[in-house]
């Protein structure tokens, strides 16, 4: 067992892709004009007023059934007051301690698979994007001035907050990859993490098994899974050494530089009593009725980590995780009601690049076959979706698996290289591939290639 034990919980914000920001009628977008999306309402001009987006606070209700919630007959805007160049009024709309949805667990699915707690998921207006220049990485350390974007002001955003439930970085990382394909399912957002529609923070501590929780750092401007998994390693290397050298860790928010897999400190960590919640005084609290959770209750699809426990049973944990968060789970199912078994459609699918709506009972037929040529099977396969396709002249295009055809050829090729044959024998064992390749070559591609390795594998060894 190891001397410290890893304590991570997450904070993830995403993107709703609503028409219109949360509380006015302006457009969201990515990629406009700098400045252009913008109304009296984001820019806080004085004497305007929020109104909420009922769609929002619809998709947020969906999310927090997703993820297990129980969804609060009251919830209320807080103002959250902070004094950055991103926020206009001096404040963001948000909740605090009357969120929309509570108390929820999440399933990461697998061999090893976990539960996570969500303490809540609440609904906010997103801040304006600030564009640090002549700086490092577009970051606020070395920049010599900053420039801001009011476009992405006031667009709906879902703040999802785990409990410190998730033990390691590639934990989180799969946490985070399964949440993901989760949000886009429900169609509510892209969630993007190289536009900014998809951004989470980690908060990081170690402490020895069995002990409380020892003091944390916030890891902030993370924009893959991968530099998440990193940047939480390099803050628990960190955080182990300077406990194991008797010094203190003091709490703080760090940039991660994944180029140089370094932490950077960002600022001082603000704690609820920093930001001075109160209740928004322009809005009255969101008190959803039964009929319209019951409505988004309804409108849930079978949700990714089911869909990967329950093909778990078939391919085996890693290649359901695989085939789910991949995107090609329709293709496997396309085959199966073919007729294909889920193992040998997983093959495929995986291996194919697979084309929209092809006739999948006939691909299938192909794909079931043995003994056809490649280019038969990559031509089937580009065929697929065309009207009319069917398998019949595919499958009649066989490989040759004739010994007595190919064994002529394997003596010829082994007699005009005798130098790999010597290679081959004083163990470079991965020459059979050239072997192979040639007599494929020589017969256009038609020989069945697991026989030309039994043959060629013998041959060599005698």
């Amino acid at each position: 067992m190891s001397a410290w034990e890893t304590v991570i919980g997450l904070e993830i914000h995403a993107h709703l892709k609503t028409r219109t920001k949360m509380f006015c009628r302006c457009a969201t977008g990515f990629g406009e004009p700098p400045n252009t999306l913008t109304c009296p309402v984001c820019l806080a001009h004085p004497g305007t007023l929020p109104v909420p987006n009922r769609t929002a606070v619809e998709w947020t209700i969906k999310l927090g059934l997703a993820l297990g919630c129980e969804i609060a007959g009251r919830a209320v805007f807080h103002r959250k007051n902070y004094f950055y160049p991103d926020n206009p009024k001096g404040y963001q709309i948000s909740q605090y301690d009357e969120p929309l949805c509570v108390d929820g667990r999440f399933v990461v699915p697998g061999e090893d698979g976990f539960e996570v707690g969500i303490v809540r998921a609440h609904l906010e207006e997103d801040a304006a994007k600030t564009v640090h220049l002549q700086g490092t990485g577009g970051r606020i350390v070395g920049a010599t001035r900053s420039l801001v974007d009011f476009n992405r002001g006031g667009t709906p955003l879902v703040e999802i907050v785990t409990q410190p439930d998730l033990r390691s970085a590639d934990d989180a990382r799969r946490f985070l990859q399964l949440l993901r394909q989760t949000i886009v399912e429900l169609g509510i957002s892209d969630a993007e993490m190289e536009k900014g529609t998809l951004r989470c923070d980690a908060n990081v501590s170690v402490r020895r098994p069995g002990e409380g929780y020892r003091t944390r750092w916030e890891l902030k401007n993370m924009n893959s899974f991968s530099f998440i998994a990193r940047g939480i390693d390099a803050a628990a290397r960190a955080q182990i050494a300077l406990h194991e050298a008797g010094e203190e860790v003091v709490q703080e928010t760090y940039d991660y530089d994944a180029d140089h897999d370094t932490l950077t400190p960002h600022r001082s960590k603000e704690e609820a009593e920093d930001y001075r919640y109160f209740p928004e005084p322009d809005l009255v609290p969101v008190e959803p009725d039964a009929a319209m959770v019951d409505r988004a209750r309804a409108e849930l699809p079978e949700l990714p980590g089911m869909r990967i426990a329950r093909h778990s049973e078939e391919l085996g944990a890693g290649d359901a995780w695989t085939l789910v968060t991949t995107g090609r789970e329709s293709k496997l199912d396309g085959l199966v009601a073919g007729g294909l078994d889920p193992r040998t459609a997983f093959n495929q699918v995986m291996n194919r690049d697979i084309p929209a709506d092809p006739n999948w009972t006939e691909l299938a037929r192909v794909y079931a076959a043995s003994g056809l040529t490649a280019g038969a099977v990559e031509a089937a396969t580009a065929a697929s979706a065309d009207p009319g396709f069917t398998a019949d002249e595919y499958l009649a295009q066989k490989a040759v698996s004739d010994t007595s055809e190919l064994e002529p050829l394997i003596d010829r090729i082994l007699a005009e290289n005798p130098g790999q044959v010597a290679a081959y024998r004083g163990g470079k064992e991965g020459l059979i591939g050239f072997f192979v390749g040639q007599a494929m070559k020589e017969t256009g591609g038609k020989a069945n290639p697991k026989v030309l390795n039994e043959l060629i594998r013998e041959k060599l060894n005698a």
